[in-house]
Formats: structure tokens, sequence, C-alpha cells
């Protein structure tokens, strides 16, 4: 992935962050003009282009490539109605991203009365692995809600994320002669909880339309530290708020979901940055092939909508985005009495990505809920 920045945006302090999975590396690029020691100063910028370029999944806008939302998190029959009564859920979460940029710039190098004209290209790539498992209790009401049916759930993440950076600087400092070549990297991992996230949602029936919305937030406990390279929370506030569809034929087997929400973030008030309003469509397309065989697509679609700010704002607007596709199967395990159990396995392969990495990752989800009430026994017919 290629990427262009504005050098003398560049040479003002970044200080990143990257929620979930990985946080960029801060370093004061505003120094350079005032140390001697020049070369190194230039790379440490480049490990830090690089770690900006290259968010792993869960946290692609924003703020160092930084998000609430993880693209993905709902899928195929989101806004069918739920059974009452308490459920739970685990997610296991891998994601594995790649990104590198080659950042051409241009700059006048001051050295008291001395003024150098500086040169270079940069080659920035980062690598990203994440683990994550999510543990999701929910209680549905049994009550009606504004005509509809009410839930509220928590998710809590545990897990582990490692990140490389690494940056080749090739320049000239204008001065003829063959140039120099620097290189350097950094590697960081970090394991412990991420920020948690309550959840508040109202589904309609209506045959075979079902209708959803939602609003969400996170509590930031996770492990955060803007110096680090990776970290689990993401050090600020966000409340994301949407809708949903699920067209569902039990007759047919044929079902089809989409659900579009908007992350509002606040400041985060260590690094002095707010990231811009994200946009998020998460889709997916099934058809069960028998009654507990489940075979479809997935997808989603994510876009920063508007810019970043802040007093430490130091890349810009840095608007972001990425496309993920990829299969699922679902399968019904027999119900209970009392407890029915739901698998469901599904991946996506990302493109399309701008200021953000390109990556795959898998979600294996494992859903224990109240079984449906049995028919009650007919009643046999008497004649005399």
């Amino acid at each position: 992935m290629a990427a262009k920045f504005n050098w003398d945006r560049l040479q003002r302090h970044y200080g990143g962050d990257l929620a979930i999975f990985i946080a960029t590396l801060g370093v004061t690029m505003s120094q350079f003009a005032d140390q001697r020691s020049t070369l190194r100063r230039v790379l440490a910028g480049a490990l830090a282009i690089g770690a900006v370029m290259a968010a792993p999944a869960t946290a692609k806008a924003d703020e160092g490539g930084v998000s609430m939302w993880v693209p993905g998190f709902f899928g195929s029959l989101a806004a069918t109605p739920l059974q009452p009564g308490f459920s739970f859920a685990t997610i296991y979460y891998h994601t594995s991203v790649k990104a590198g940029g080659d950042v051409a710039f241009a700059r006048q190098v001051n050295r008291g009365n001395l003024t150098a004209n500086f040169t270079g290209n940069l080659n920035a790539n980062l690598n990203a692995d994440a683990d994550l498992v999510m543990a999701v209790p929910s209680y549905t009401f049994a009550e009606r809600f504004l005509g509809g049916q009410a839930t509220v759930l928590m998710i809590v993440p545990y897990g582990r994320a490692k990140a490389s950076v690494d940056a080749t600087l090739t320049a000239n400092l204008g001065l003829g002669g063959p140039g120099f070549a620097i290189s350097g990297g950094r590697t960081d991992e970090i394991d412990g909880f991420s920020d948690l996230g309550p959840q508040f949602n109202v589904r309609w029936n209506n045959g075979v339309h079902n209708y959803m919305t939602y609003v969400a937030t996170n509590i930031t406990v996770g492990r955060y530290d803007p110096t680090r390279l990776a970290n689990l929370g993401i050090g600020h506030n966000a409340i994301d708020a949407g809708g949903g569809y699920t067209y569902f034929d039990p007759q047919t087997g044929r079902e089809f979901s989409a659900v579009l929400g908007f992350t509002y973030n606040f400041e985060n008030t260590t690094t002095q940055y707010q990231n811009g309003v994200d946009m998020h469509l998460d889709w997916g397309a099934s058809q069960f092939v028998t009654k507990q065989l489940q075979l479809g697509l997935v997808g989603y679609v994510y876009q920063q909508l508007s810019c970043d700010s802040g007093a430490r704002d130091r890349v810009g607007c840095f608007e972001s985005r990425v496309f993920g596709v990829g299969p699922q199967i679902g399968y019904i395990l027999p119900p209970g009495t009392t407890h029915q159990t739901y698998l469901n396995l599904k991946g996506y392969k990302e493109f399309g990505a701008e200021h953000r990495p390109e990556g795959w990752n898998v979600w294996l989800t494992l859903v224990i809920s109240p079984a449906a009430p049995s028919a009650p026994p007919r009643k046999a017919m008497i004649s005399k």
C-alpha cells in the first residue's frame, strides 16, 4: 500500500495511539531542525509514519488508524427476534494485517547559517497480529419496549496483540555523492483487557421483515499508554448508534441482513486528539441448506466521514476507509430442554484501504440462549 504525507505536518510532534490491537509510535519531528542527530531522527519519523499507516482490523481509522467499532461485529440474522431471558456468547477474533508506505519528501534543513536541500525516500512496513476472546453476556426482556423487544449486553474483551514496524530511509543531503541509507525497527506486544462495550438494542418483527436499532459506547478500562506501540484500550470515549434490517423466510431458508452505524468520538485528553465521525455497514447473506446448516457470505464497509481534529492533530484530515468480504458457515445444534446453541464461523479479506492496513480476520462465535418454548401437546378428541 502506498501513501503520501504532507512533510510540514509530519515535522510537528505526532502523538497517536492504536486501540484494541496497536498504537502508533510517538516521535518529535519538530526537533529535526534543532539537533545534530538528524539521520536518526528522520528514521524515527519513518517508524512513526509506518505505524500511522498500518493499524489492524479492529482499529483502523482516525487517530493513528484507530476506531472504537470493530468492522464485522454484526452479520447474518442481526435483526431477528431473540428468546427472552439470559444468553451468553463467546467470540474468538483473530486479525493479521500488513501495511507499508513509500513517502517521497523534500525540505530545507537549517544548520545555523548553513542551508542544505534534504531529499529522501522512505520505505516503512508494519506487521500486526492480534487475538481476542470476547465474552458477551446479555439479557432480553419479555416485556415490550416501544412495541419491540429490548436487549442489554456487555462486551468484555481480553487478548494479546503484537506489532512490529521497520523502516529504511535512503537520502542525500544535496551535497552530491552516493548519499546514505539507514534502517531501524521496533516491536511491542501486550496482553490484558480491552475497553468494555455496553450496548442496548430494540428489535421489531413483521413476518419475514425484521428491524433493529441500537446504541453502544465504551468504558475506558483497557490497557492504554500513548507512548507504547501496542495498546488494548483507545484512551478516549465514543458513542455509536445505528439501525439494521433482516429479511428471513423460514420456509425457503433465505436470509439477508445489513446494519448501518455511525460513531462519534470524544477527544483523547491525553493526546489532545479527536477522531472524526465514522460510518460502518456490516452485511450478511445466507441460505439454510438444512434446518440446521447455514452457508453464505459476509462483508463490511468502513468509511470515515469527517476529518480528525484537536490541538495535537499532526497528520491532517487522515480520513480512512476499508472494505471486507468473505464466507461464513453456521450450524444450529439440536436444542435441549432449556437452551439452544448456535455456532458461526466467518472470515473477511480486506481491500480498498486508505490510511489503514489491509489484511484478513476471522470470527468464531458460540451463542447459548434460551430454547424456544415447545408447543403444548394437543388433547385427544373423545367422541361418544
